[in-house]
């Protein structure tokens, strides 16, 4: 009896990350980050676009901070289940827009997490003054 306790363990320990790893990443919800910015995603369509909200913790203006819209996509999934997507965030705010893009991974004990990159283009009055729009 021993020896089919430790065996049962043993498949039960090589088929957890199997089953962990098989899990999809789903971007609809709130997300929070560790500056204290959040954003909530809606559902993906059919055509894999969302839709949500931006609240940023940081910002380079003395303007009241306001919660602003964002659109984006998703990549279809791949059968590993950690696509990448992309969105952009329109400040009401600033004169200025943030595209961002990343992907979403779910580790060993089903954690998801979004890593990305972002593009921010502000407005600025010439084109003489575009090499200082972008950061």
């Amino acid at each position: 009896m021993g020896s089919l306790s430790c065996c049962l363990l043993l498949a039960l320990a090589l088929l957890g990350p199997r089953a962990t790893a098989a899990r999809k990443c789903n971007l609809q919800g709130l997300w929070k980050n560790e500056l204290g910015s959040n954003m909530t995603l809606s559902a993906l369509d059919a055509a894999g676009t969302f839709s949500g909200s931006y609240h940023t913790a940081v910002a380079a203006t003395n303007k009241q901070i306001l919660v602003s819209p964002l659109q984006g996509a998703q990549q279809h999934p791949s059968a590993k289940g950690q696509p990448t997507f992309g969105f952009t965030v329109q400040w009401q705010f600033a004169d200025s827009t943030t595209a961002f893009v990343g992907q979403c991974f779910v580790d060993r004990r089903g954690k998801e997490t979004l890593e990305t990159m972002w593009l921010l283009r502000e407005e600025v009055p010439s084109h003489r003054d575009a090499w200082k729009a972008t950061r």
